[in-house]
This record gives C-alpha cells, sequence and structure tokens, in this order.
C-alpha cells in the first residue's frame, strides 16, 4: 500500500497516508480502518457537530503512546475548513481567543481522521453564521460510574433520570461514553445560558443523590465515588465538552459513543465493548438515527 495517496471527498482534495498504521495494537485496527469508519458515519455525523467548536484527541502513534488535545486549527489546516475565533478562559498557553475547528462537511472528517483524531469532543452550545457563541441547545446528564459500579449502574440512573425529566417535560437520548459510563442528550429550546442550565443540571443530580443515597453522588469528591454513579452535572459549563455521538473512543479495542433506545437502557445488556465501529454502523443500517427520535 502507497504511503500517500490523492483522494477526492465531495470534490475536496485530500492527502491521506500512513494507511497501514496500527492505530489499535490489541485490536489489530489499522488508520485504513479508523479512516473508513469516520467517512461511512460522517453523514451520521455532520448533524451533531455541526456549528459546534471541536476539541480534538489526538493520537498519531496510536492509542498506545502519546496522545494529546487539540482545540485549535493547527498547521497546514486547509482554507475550505470552517474556523472560527472564540475566547478560551483558563488556556495553558495564556492565549485569550483561538481558531476553532467547525465541521460541517464530510470532507473535515476524512481529514480530521487522517490526523488521527481518533476522539471528538463539541461543547453544548453552537456557533452561529457570523462564529458568535449561541446559548445551550442541549443540556448533557454525564454519568460516570465509580468502581465496582459500572455500565450496569448507569442504565439504572439513567432510567431515573429519564423520569425526573419527564416531570419537567423533557427528553432525551441515552448515548454510551464508549468507555465507562454514558450520557443523556437533552435537547433544549437554546433560549437559557450556560450558567442556569448547569445550575438545573446541578439541581437535577443533587435531588437524586438525595433520593438515591446508595447509587448516586452529585459531589466531585472522589473519595464518595467507589460502587456509586457520579452525575457530573459540570459538563454542561459553557467551556466544557462531552464526546459526541458516534465518536470512536481511545482504549484497548476501538469502541464507539453510540445511542441506545430506551428499551436497550431497560435491558442493559449491551456494553461499551459491543459497541465497535462495525457493528454501529450496522445498527444505523437497521435501526437508523436513535438521536433523531428527540431532535
Amino acid at each position: 500500500m502507497p504511503d500517500r495517496l490523492r483522494v477526492e471527498v465531495d470534490g475536496r482534495q485530500l492527502e491521506i497516508s500512513n494507511l497501514d498504521k496500527v492505530l489499535y495494537p490489541r485490536a489489530g485496527f489499522t488508520k485504513a480502518e479508523v479512516l473508513d469508519y469516520y467517512t461511512r458515519i460522517a453523514p451520521t455525523l455532520l448533524p451533531y457537530l455541526a456549528g459546534r467548536p471541536l476539541t480534538r484527541t489526538r493520537y498519531p502513534n496510536g492509542v498506545e503512546g502519546n496522545s494529546f488535545f487539540e482545540k485549535n486549527a493547527p498547521g497546514g489546516t486547509p482554507d475550505w475548513v470552517r474556523t472560527v475565533r472564540l475566547p478560551v478562559p483558563g488556556s495553558t498557553k495564556n492565549r485569550e481567543k483561538i481558531d476553532f475547528i467547525v465541521v460541517e462537511e464530510v470532507a473535515t472528517v476524512v481529514w480530521l481522521a487522517n490526523l488521527a483524531a481518533l476522539e471528538l469532543h463539541t461543547p453544548q452550545w453552537r456557533v452561529d453564521d457570523e462564529g458568535r457563541a449561541l446559548d445551550p441547545d442541549q443540556l448533557v446528564v454525564d454519568l460516570d460510574p465509580g468502581p465496582p459500579a459500572g455500565l450496569p449502574e448507569c442504565y439504572e440512573v439513567a432510567l431515573l433520570m429519564r423520569e425526573r425529566l419527564a416531570e419537567d417535560g423533557l427528553a432525551g437520548v441515552a448515548k454510551t461514553s464508549g468507555k465507562k459510563g454514558m450520557q443523556l442528550i437533552v435537547p433544549l429550546p437554546g433560549d437559557e445560558p450556560a450558567d442556569e442550565v448547569s445550575a438545573y443540571a446541578k439541581a437535577l443530580a443533587e435531588e437524586l443523590a438525595a433520593s438515591h443515597p446508595r447509587l448516586i453522588v452529585a459531589k466531585m469528591a472522589k473519595q464518595l465515588r467507589p460502587g456509586k454513579v457520579f452525575i457530573d452535572w459540570s459538563q454542561n459549563n459553557a467551556f466544557k465538552t462531552t464526546v459526541a455521538p458516534y465518536s470512536l473512543r481511545a482504549g484497548e479495542t476501538p469502541t464507539v459513543s453510540a445511542p441506545l433506545s430506551w428499551p436497550e437502557v431497560e435491558a442493559g445488556e449491551l456494553t461499551a465493548t459491543d459497541l465497535t465501529p462495525s457493528y454501529v454502523l450496522e445498527r444505523i443500517e437497521t435501526l437508523g438515527d436513535l438521536l433523531q427520535a428527540v431532535d
């Protein structure tokens, strides 16, 4: 296989390289397979990236090598990739603003996959056509289990949260994080600021923790988490991001942060390792995009 190939994606010219490099050594999963997955999932993935400043986790030497978070558009970013300049409070490099990538084309997804950007993370808000940040259009309920708790306990908490959200006229879709936990994605009208959404999420977490103290914790102290599910309400902070639906995750084997149906949550049988790239693509063919149910 050639080291470099020129390809055309929706009229964009791209160069892809090192296709035989193994990025998931224990699974033998190559860069070519990463590119194949992201190319095929891109039409389903794009609505959940569009308009959202993207943070990537890159693994140039595979998941067992060094990785790094990347918010800014790297050198050599094609001129057809959309970027927006936004403030970054608390930047480790003392930059007041940086240029974020906003993914709006299949070609951009492929370009990022070629950079070994395995994990894609987005905030709960979008930017408008002028690149100005809008109020959040979704609430994320992040469920983080403390060992020995795991995904089964997260399923239980997700069902409790679904009932509580319904009392306020809200509905969401569950998805696995692709690792040990999961999230609920709850669409919002987009007319409340992030601090109010975050305060609401915190109140919900504290309420459920008070009524189910043996199962749920709402405080961040790690010593409180063993055997319980931490509802991380802080993910709704305007400057935090959550792994995007259909993003790959870095681990021993390639897994996907995949939406679930509520009957699947109730059954509690699926594990993170079940949701491989090939299986998620099969699910799209048979079940469609489960997130569309609440959009």
